[in-house]
């Protein structure tokens, strides 16, 4: 029997929506791209296929105060990226996409269209985080839109390694989720000319006039001055966070028809929970500096993500973590030495990285998919024990409820794949 392969963006990192080992159909959500938007109940549905520019150039069509909390890259897929979490530079604020989902609609695995009241609570909450593949066709999600002021404040500090970014990073993580809740500043190191320049990039929902003595009480190490900050409506902080130039069109927002530059990656994640040491600060920059061809992101917690429940949905790393961590390793060389060589780079920085990230286990998040930290073969009928070794990572304690909910809704198994929630018990 052939498997089903689902795409709503095309973004899963392991291309399991494009590659697989055995017989498989794409179902393509592309052309389900509509976005209903009522302003006034302060909801909208959108459809899987719709990207998150779309949704974002739509919600600014109808309002300069409203939003929605999820991620920064424009060409995603909602129906993915809100299925794995849903992060994002508004979750200290209002959390993840999935903390925003009031509704869903998708086909099961006997082909019968539900919503969540003919779902049920268990099959609602388990497709928001736990991955909706595993468990049917998630054809649309209907969000609670959040508020945002008319304008809000973005920059972008660069310091070199050669100066002052070690100490400005590592403080960045003693102070980075006690910051204020309208606060969000990523850390992004990149290698730049041999050495590594480290970008610390905010937002706060809010003006100049406010953001720079919030910073530059708690977070003097950063030096941010009024000249570094920029006041935009908040649908033009999207186009800032996707590294567009100033002045951009918000048509930008929407899909073209461009082909790609052909890029090979590989991503990995991680939890932090306890600063790390300024000395393995000072080596990842040396490794990195090393492998060249990596860049690695660093996205704080704090705020309302300490107050969700761990079990309200899949999504389990909520109180208690410092940042999620991505290490993007790509090139452009094509061959199997190129890819042996970066391949080898990529897990060589996520084995020194062992000690200073979360353990037992050592976690990851679902939609930086990595087949590095477990995967069952697509062939296989229920691989429970092979499942539950990626499956803790990604959802801790929550993993055993969603085999319960899997073996529930769709005791067949008939979505699967490499990374899927399995049964409970063996079937035909």
């Amino acid at each position: 029997m052939r498997q089903i392969r689902i795409r709503s963006g095309g973004h899963d990192y392991e291309a399991l929506s494009y590659v697989s080992d055995v017989s498989y159909v794409i179902l393509d959500m592309f052309p389900l791209e509509s976005i209903d938007i009522d302003i006034k109940s302060g909801t909208a549905w959108v459809q899987a296929g719709a990207t998150l520019g779309q949704l974002y150039y739509q919600i600014a069509n109808k309002s300069h105060v409203h939003a929605f909390p999820s991620g920064v890259c424009l060409s995603l897929g909602t129906g993915g990226h809100f299925s794995g979490g849903g992060y994002g530079n508004l979750m200290r604020k209002y959390g993840l996409s999935v903390d925003n989902i009031i509704d869903a609609r998708l086909v099961n695995a006997n082909g019968v269209v539900q919503d969540r009241k003919s779902m049920g609570e268990d099959m609602f909450w388990a497709i928001r985080g736990g991955g909706g593949a595993s468990f049917g066709v998630i054809l649309a999600w209907r969000i609670k839109l959040v508020s945002v002021p008319p304008q809000v404040t973005v920059f972008n500090v660069k310091k070199s390694v050669r100066e002052d970014a070690t100490d400005v990073a590592y403080k960045w993580q003693l102070v980075a989720t006690k910051l204020d809740r309208d606060l969000f500043i990523r850390v992004q190191p990149d290698v730049v000319n041999g050495t590594v320049i480290v970008s610390f990039i905010g937002q706060l929902l809010g003006s100049i006039k406010r953001l720079v003595p919030l910073v530059n009480k708690d977070f003097p190490e950063l030096g941010l001055k009024e000249s570094d900050c920029t006041e935009m409506p908040w649908v033009n902080s999207t186009i800032f966070w996707y590294d567009m130039p100033k002045g951009t069109p918000l048509t930008a927002l929407l899909p073209t028809s461009q082909e790609p530059n052909i890029v090979f990656s590989k991503s990995k994640s991680d939890y932090v929970k306890t600063p790390i040491p300024k000395t393995a600060l000072k080596d990842m920059w040396d490794l990195m500096t090393k492998y060249n061809n990596i860049q690695v992101q660093w996205n704080p917690y704090g705020g309302i993500m300490d107050e969700i429940s761990p079990l309200a949905t899949p999504f389990p790393h909520r109180k208690g973590y410092l940042f999620l961590v991505q290490y993007i390793m790509y090139w452009t060389e094509d061959g199997v030495e190129a890819y042996d060589r970066y391949m080898n780079y990529s897990r060589w920085l996520y084995e020194f990285m062992g000690p200073f990230v979360s353990r037992s286990p050592r976690e990851a998040f679902l939609n930086y998919r990595d087949l590095d930290i477990g995967a069952k073969h697509p062939s296989t009928s229920t691989s429970l024990k092979a499942a539950s070794i990626y499956g803790n990572k990604f959802y801790k304690e929550n993993f055993d409820r969603l085999v319960r909910v899997k073996t529930m809704v769709d005791p067949s198994n008939f979505f699967t794949f490499e990374q899927s929630i399995p049964t409970s018990s063996p079937h035909l």
